[in-house]
C-alpha cells in the first residue's frame, strides 16, 4: 500500500482523522495511556485489520470502507492527476512509519460527506511558506513529539493513511503556522468519532465539535488564525528600541548646551573675552570719619588754607597761607611774599577754588613770618590755634600746603622734636635777612611750596608755620634755596610765637625782637655763647645802660644757660632769647675766668 507523509498543516484536536466509521452502537474509544501502546491496543482504538502473517497475501479493503478524513495525508484539490503508487518508505525519523506490508486499498467511488457542513475558513494572506517540519507540531508537548506534559495523557498513535485516488474533492486546508510556545497543558480530549464517507461521495468538512470547556487553558487554540490572543506567529519578539528616550536626551542635552553656549557669549561680548579679569569691590561706604582721624583732620582744616601765588618784577613763587580772622588777614611765611617787593602782585586762591588779589598788611624776616589781607571775600572760615607749649614729642600732626604748586595737599607725621634752633636766609649778605627759629621739628613730609602752611594737631588746631626742611642735596634749608624733595626733616614756626609776631603785624605792620643789648662773637668755636670785644661801628659789645649791662655782662663772658637749658653757639642763644617776648626775664649762667656764675635779665625790645 503507498503510503505519503503528511505535508500539511496539523489539524485540530476535535477533527483527527480516524481509521474507520465506528458502529452507530459503538461509543468513541478511549484515549490510549501515557505509556507506548501495543499493537493489540492501536487496532482496537483505530478499527485497524491485524497484521498479516507472512506469506499471506494482503486482503483487499472493502469498497464499502471510507477513507478517513485526514487533511494532512489529503492531497491538493488542484492536481488534475492521481499520484502514482508509491513504494512503501520507512523513514527512520518517524516512529509510526510501517513496517510491515502495506495493503493496497480498491478504488473507491463515493466521497463521504458529512451532513454538517462547516464553512470554509477565509484565505490568509499570503506569506512565505515555512520550512514543512517532519511532524505536525505538538501544542501540548506530549509524547513522541515532546515530553511528557504535566497531566496530560499521551495522544493515540496514528499511522498514515493512503492516498486517496484521484480525482477526490480535499478542503482547502490553511497555511501552515508555527505555533507559539505551549501553554499550560491541559489533558486532551479524545478526538469525537468522524463518519467515514462512502465511496464516490464528495468530501465535505467535518462535524463541528462541541464547545471546548469554559476554562481559561482550554480556550487556547494554538492552530487558530493569527491576530488571536497567545496566537502569533512564531517569531522571537522584537526587542524595544528605545530611540525616543535617546531622543529626549539627545534634544536635553542640546538644549543645555546651547545655554551655556549663550551664557558664555554674551559674558564674551559684555566684558571683553573670557580671559578679562574682573576684581571683587567693596560698595560705597559712609563718608563721614572720626574727627580726630588724618581724614577728620584735613575734612575740618582744608576749607581755611589758601595758596599764595606770587609775581615780582624779577621771580615769582608759591606757597602757603591760612585764615586768622573774618576780616581776610591771611598768616604765611616772609621768604613767601618778599619776591613781590614793592609793586609785585600777590594772589590768593582758596580750597573751593575762588582766587582774590592780596596786599602786604606787614613781614618780619628774623621770625620770617608776614600777613597778607583780602578784601571783598565773604565766608572764609579762620583757623583756630592750639598752644605749641603744650605739644610733646610724639604727637601727631597734619602738614598742609601746595608742595610744587599742588594746592590742598595733605600729609602727616609726628613731632620728632621741640625748641630746635635754626636759622634761614642769609641771601642779602648782609644778615638783616637771616631768621632765627626756635622750630618744631616733624617728619611730615613738607616740600617747597609748603612755606607758610600749617602744622596742626589732632583737632586741627594751629601748632605751628611751615618754614624750612634739611635738604640732603646742600645742607641748606629752604629760605636759603635749597630745593631738594624732603627727606623728613622739617621745621615749623611755634604758633606761640607766630601769633604774638602776626597781632604786632596786624597792628602796626612791624613786629619787634626781644634783646639783651650785647655783641655775640660769632666766630667763636667753643661750647657756648661769647660776648665780643666791639660792635661792628666800633662801639663796646656791651651796650651802655642795655639789659645786658645792667645784669652785669662783660665782655669775654661766656654764657652757657639760658633759663637752666644749655646753649652751644651764638646763634643757638639768639633763638632762645627771640623764643621769649620783650620784657620777660631771664636766667643766665654766666662763666667768667673759669667759673660761672648766674645774672638775672630782663628783655629789651627792638624794631
Amino acid at each position: 500500500m503507498n503510503e505519503q507523509k503528511p505535508t500539511g498543516p496539523k489539524p485540530k484536536w476535535w477533527s483527527r482523522p480516524q481509521a474507520g466509521r465506528p458502529r452507530e452502537t459503538e461509543a468513541p474509544a478511549p484515549a490510549a495511556p501515557a505509556s507506548a501502546p501495543s499493537a493489540e491496543v492501536l487496532a482496537d482504538t483505530y478499527d485497524l485489520a491485524p497484521p498479516v502473517p507472512a506469506g499471506e497475501a494482503a486482503r483487499p479493503a472493502p469498497a464499502a470502507e471510507a477513507y478517513p478524513a485526514n487533511p494532512i495525508s489529503a492531497p491538493s484539490p488542484q492536481d488534475a492527476t492521481p499520484a502514482a503508487p508509491a513504494p512503501p518508505v520507512d523513514d527512520p525519523r518517524d516512529p509510526h512509519a510501517a513496517h510491515d506490508t502495506p495493503v493496497e486499498p480498491e478504488p473507491a467511488t463515493e466521497v463521504c460527506t458529512d451532513p454538517v457542513a462547516e464553512p470554509e475558513p477565509e484565505p490568509e494572506p499570503e506569506r512565505p511558506a515555512p520550512r514543512q517540519p517532519l511532524h505536525a507540531p505538538d501544542p501540548y508537548g506530549t509524547p513522541p513529539y515532546g515530553g511528557p506534559g504535566p497531566w496530560a495523557p499521551a495522544p493515540p498513535v496514528q499511522r498514515p493513511v493512503p492516498t486517496p485516488p484521484g480525482g477526490t474533492s480535499l478542503p482547502q486546508q490553511p497555511a501552515y503556522a508555527a505555533p507559539q510556545a505551549p501553554a499550560a497543558q491541559v489533558p486532551a480530549p479524545q478526538a469525537p468519532v468522524q463518519q467515514t464517507p462512502a465511496p464516490g461521495a464528495s468530501y465535505a468538512a467535518p462535524v463541528a465539535p462541541p464547545a471546548p470547556p469554559a476554562s481559561q487553558w482550554l480556550q487556547y487554540d494554538p492552530w487558530a488564525a493569527p491576530g488571536e490572543p497567545l496566537s502569533r506567529i512564531g517569531r522571537p519578539e522584537p526587542k524595544r528600541r528605545r530611540r525616543g528616550a535617546l531622543l529626549v536626551g539627545a534634544v536635553l542635552l542640546a538644549l543645555v548646551a546651547g545655554g551655556i553656549g549663550g551664557g558664555v557669549g554674551a559674558y564674551v561680548e559684555r566684558n571683553g573675552g573670557i580671559t578679562s579679569v574682573k576684581l571683587p569691590q567693596s560698595g560705597k561706604e559712609p563718608q563721614g570719619r572720626a574727627p580726630d582721624s588724618v581724614a577728620g583732620i584735613a575734612a575740618s582744616a582744608l576749607p581755611s588754607v589758601v595758596t599764595i601765588h606770587v609775581t615780582g618784577a624779577t621771580e615769582s613763587g608759591t606757597g602757603t597761607g591760612f585764615v586768622l580772622d573774618n576780616a581776610g588777614h591771611i598768616l604765611t611765611n616772609n621768604h613767601v611774599v618778599q619776591p613781590a617787593g614793592d609793586s609785585g602782585k600777590i594772589s590768593v586762591t582758596f580750597s573751593g577754588g575762588e582766587s582774590a588779589p592780596a596786599q602786604v598788611v606787614g613781614r618780619d624776616s628774623g621770625y620770617d613770618l608776614a600777613v597778607v589781607k583780602v578784601d571783598g571775600v565773604s565766608g572764609m572760615k579762620p583757623l583756630p590755634l592750639g598752644n605749641s607749649d603744650n605739644v610733646l614729642v610724639g604727637d601727631p600732626v597734619v602738614a598742609i600746603g601746595a608742595p610744587f604748586d599742588l594746592s590742598n595737599t595733605v600729609t602727616s607725621g609726628i613731632i620728632s622734636a621741640k625748641e630746635r634752633p635754626i636759622t634761614a636766609g642769609g641771601e642779602s649778605g648782609d644778615g638783616s635777612d637771616v631768621s632765627y627759629v626756635d622750630a618744631l621739628q616733624t617728619d611730615a613730609p613738607i616740600n617747597p611750596g609748603n612755606s607758610g602752611g600749617p602744622l596742626v594737631d589732632s583737632k586741627a588746631r594751629v601748632i605751628g608755620i611751615n618754614s624750612a626742611i634739611r635738604s640732603a642735596g646742600s645742607g641748606s634749608t629752604e629760605g636759603s634755596g635749597g630745593q631738594a624733595g624732603s627727606i623728613g626733616l622739617g621745621f615749623a614756626i611755634p604758633v606761640n610765637q607766630a601769633k604774638r609776631v602776626a597781632e604786632e603785624l596786624i597792628n602796626t605792620g612791624k613786629a619787634t625782637h626781644p634783646v639783651i643789648g650785647v655783641t655775640l662773637d660769632m666766630k667763636f668755636t667753643g661750647d657756648g655763647a661769647r660776648v665780643g670785644d666791639k660792635a661792628s661801628d666800633g662801639k663796646p659789645a656791651v651796650a651802655a645802660d642795655g639789659p645786658g649791662a645792667k645784669a652785669g655782662i662783660r665782655s669775654q663772658d661766656v654764657i652757657t644757660k639760658v633759663d637752666g637749658q644749655r646753649v652751644h653757639s651764638g646763634e643757638e642763644l639768639i633763638v632762645k632769647i627771640r623764643a621769649h617776648r620783650p620784657g620777660d626775664q631771664l636766667k643766665l649762667t654766666v662763666q667768667r675766668d673759669g667759673k660761672e656764675q648766674e645774672l638775672t635779665l630782663t628783655l629789651g625790645s627792638s624794631s
